[in-house]
This record gives C-alpha cells, sequence and structure tokens, in this order.
C-alpha cells in the first residue's frame, strides 16, 4: 500500500499540494512550548527569504505576527514598534488616526494572515460613500499599504494586497503663491506686527514653517548674510521637540537678500530688549518665539498670518504657500531651477519641476521672446 505524497521537505520549505510553497521557523518559545512561524509564497526562492526576514525580526526583537492575529492588533503593533520610534510624531499621529477612525472599524476584525484584496477595495468603497475626501480615502489606503509592506518584509504576509487595489485618483492642487502686489500688501501689514520679520524671511527664502520656527541665532550669519537649516521643531502633544530635517538635502545654508538681513538685525534687538522686561525669559536661542523665549505653535502663527492676510486686504492664502511664493518668484525671475531645488531643500530637480510646472510657461515664453530678438539682432547684423 502507497500513500499519496503531498508535498516534500527541505529545510524546513515544501510544496504544498495547491502549488504554493510553504516554510516554517522557529519564533521562540512561548507558554508551554515553542511557537513556530509559517510563510508561504509562489516560489521556493520567495520562502526562503521571507524566513530569513523572520528570522532577523527574531534575532532585532521584534513582534513575529501568528496566522491568528487580527489586522487590528497588528496595525496596533505597526504603530508602537515601526512607526512611532522612527517618524516624525506628525506622521504618527495621521497613521494613528487613520487606523483608529477608519481602517479598524471596518476590517479590523480580519484575520492579516486572510485580508484579500477584496476587503481593501470594500474600505475604500465604504469610505467613499461616507462622504471623505478623495484626498483622505487615498492617505487611508496608503497607511494600510505603508502597514502591510512591514507587514510583508517581516514575513507576516506573503503579499501587500493594498498594492493590489488601485489606489484613489485625486487630482493635484496646483500651488497657489501670491501675486506681486499680494506680497507688497501683506509686508507693508506686516512691519508694525511681532512676527512680521518670521513672515517675511518665509516670503524671501521658502523656508517650510516647522524650519522657520526650529531656527536658532546660532544658525543665522548676519554679518555674512547666510542662514544654515539644521532643524525643524515638532510638537509632540504638549512638548516641543527639534528633529533633524525631513531629508539630507534639507539640511542647507541659504544665502540671505539684504531686506531679510535688516529686517532680522532688528528683530534682534527687539527680542534683546523684550528678553529684560520679560518676566522669567526660558532662553531656547530660538530666532522666533513667544515673549517669554518659548517656541511658537504652528496653529497660532497660521491664525495670525490670516489675520494679517485681512487686514492687508489679500485674498486667504495658507502659510505653506509663502514658500510656494518664493519659489515662484525665483523661477519667474530667471533664477535656475536646480538653484531652487537647492533653496527649498527639495530631495530631488523632478519635485521642484513637478511642483512648479506652472511657472514654466512664462519662463519658456520669456526664452522664446529673448531668442527672438537674438536672432533678429544676428540678422540685422548679416545685413
Amino acid at each position: 500500500m502507497t500513500t499519496k505524497r503531498r508535498g516534500y521537505r527541505d529545510g524546513g520549505v515544501r510544496k504544498r499540494p495547491d502549488g504554493r510553497w510553504e516554510g516554517t521557523a522557529d519564533v521562540g518559545v512561548y507558554g508551554t512550548g515553542r511557537r513556530r512561524k509559517y510563510v508561504y509564497g509562489r516560489t521556493r526562492a520567495e520562502v526562503v527569504e521571507r524566513l530569513r526576514s523572520v528570522q532577523r525580526t527574531v534575532t532585532e526583537g521584534l513582534p513575529v505576527i501568528d496566522e491568528r492575529t487580527t489586522l487590528a492588533k497588528y496595525l496596533q503593533t505597526w504603530l508602537d514598534e515601526v512607526v512611532k520610534p522612527a517618524r516624525g510624531y506628525a506622521t504618527w499621529q495621521g497613521y494613528e488616526v487613520n487606523v483608529r477612525r477608519h481602517i479598524v472599524p471596518v476590517i479590523g476584525n480580519r484575520t492579516l494572515a486572510k485580508l484579500s484584496p477584496a476587503d481593501v477595495q470594500a474600505l475604500i468603497n465604504i469610505k467613499r460613500a461616507e462622504g471623505l475626501a478623495p484626498r483622505t480615502v487615498q492617505y487611508v489606503h496608503a497607511t494600510l499599504r505603508a502597514a502591510l509592506g512591514v507587514a510583508l518584509r517581516w514575513g507576516s504576509v506573503s503579499r501587500n494586497v493594498a498594492t493590489l487595489v488601485e489606489p484613489v485618483s485625486v487630482a493635484r492642487a496646483p500651488v497657489a503663491p501670491f501675486a506681486p502686489e499680494e506680497v507688497n500688501a501683506i509686508l507693508e501689514a506686516a512691519a508694525v506686527d511681532r512676527l512680521g520679520t518670521f513672515y517675511t524671511v518665509a516670503l524671501a527664502v521658502g523656508l517650510r514653517p516647522s524650519e522657520a520656527l526650529g531656527l536658532k541665532w546660532a544658525d543665522i550669519d548676519l554679518s555674512e548674510g547666510l542662514l544654515r537649516v539644521q532643524r525643524v521643531l515638532e510638537r509632540r502633544g504638549q512638548e516641543w521637540t527639534f528633529k533633524e530635517p525631513k531629508s539630507r538635502t534639507s539640511r542647507r545654508t541659504i544665502p540671505l537678500p539684504r531686506v531679510c538681513v535688516e529686517q532680522l538685525t532688528a528683530h534682534r534687538h527687539r527680542q534683546l530688549f523684550e528678553r529684560r522686561g520679560a518676566d522669567g525669559w526660558e532662553e531656547n536661542d530660538l530666532v522666533f518665539c513667544t515673549p517669554g523665549g518659548t517656541p511658537l505653535d504652528r496653529t497660532e502663527v497660521s491664525r495670525r498670518f490670516s489675520k494679517l492676510q485681512e487686514q492687508a486686504g489679500v485674498a486667504h492664502h495658507r502659510l505653506y504657500d509663502c514658500r510656494h511664493t518664493a519659489a515662484s518668484f525665483l523661477l519667474a525671475q530667471g533664477v535656475a531651477p536646480r538653484v531652487v531645488m537647492e533653496v527649498l531643500g527639495h530631495s530631488s530637480f523632478a519635485l521642484t519641476m513637478d511642483t512648479y510646472t506652472h511657472v514654466l510657461p512664462t519662463l519658456m515664453r520669456d526664452a522664446a521672446e529673448a531668442m527672438d530678438r537674438a536672432l533678429i539682432n544676428a540678422q540685422r547684423t548679416s545685413r
């Protein structure tokens, strides 16, 4: 009598009757016995690589997810063990909101290992039906995709099912820089505002708000007219923290226009006078701070900027649009896009060009007119 062969094993890896490959790994002792982790894939090499990933996870002391783990439980592990220690507070907060409000209530009870593309599509459809903005639905999908990407690297799932679902299409909103006359009106109104220098610097050199709020006097050389971006200011609940800029290219040195040097010099004198009169000044060496020396809250700065625009009779723009204004002005004045990229601290040339393509028609028209003038002069010379 013979028995039907149901697959073969080779170093913990076997081929299943359904054609897929399966592997097992020892992930430690739990309770009264040893615990094993099963991984699956379409090829033997794929399973071997996932087994290695599981072993790396065990070696690094990270949690190993078993087959019965729900998506809700895994996502909490992902937030606590992966996102919170390594990503910015704002990123963690955005992911946490998407997980808690949107993903877990709909598909959180699904088993992680059995999560399907249909489950992800159902999540997207339900969120659309609830009336969420397309950009929000896109971000919910992106959150799940990022989380499952880690699960795939850990060997906890055989595929990232979120990548198999068509992402929500969102038309990219064009950037909205201020017009030159609006900039003049804002700067005139800002001349008597305590944060007027903040808005001038933001409009002139295109700092991100978090970069401007994290500036210290040690970062500014007024004699040479240089500003160095070394850190950003981030708020975590009620605590303020300084952290590294978002990318290597974000750490940069920017030449300051003369008007910025003059305003920063005057701002420095006002701050020293303010410091002498303060009751309990907190020294942080911040360029822009509260009357007590503590960090400024970005929400409050944005609120005051909105009020300043009302006083100036200018249509409402976001605080971040100061950065777009600086970039657009530089490009419109003929500054090379590569230089603009370095001033802004963009991570790639493509990002600069994709973001500010609306400026290119003007530049191309100017270039065509310049070429036209050159050709006309050449024709006159040849006669």
